[in-house]
């Protein structure tokens, strides 16, 4: 199942209210000003900003906060 385009023209990025934009085949939302993706599980957005992850750490894989506590 992929993001319906509608909710894409709805979620904004809960920190600046920004636009979000589709990364990695649907696995995570953008904010390009905030420089974070929110990743996306079980097609479901995760909409926190404690959820977040730097893009930076996004682009060299890592895919959750969790990733850095586990190490």
């Amino acid at each position: 199942m992929s993001i319906h385009p509608d909710l894409l023209t709805i979620l904004a990025c809960p920190k600046c209210k920004g636009a979000l934009t589709v990364v990695d085949a649907e696995a995570g939302l953008a904010c390009p000003p905030c420089a974070v993706v929110y990743p996306v599980r079980d097609d479901i957005p995760i909409m926190l900003v404690e959820e977040a992850v730097a893009r930076a750490d996004w682009d060299a894989g890592k895919s959750s906060v969790k990733d850095d506590a586990a190490k």
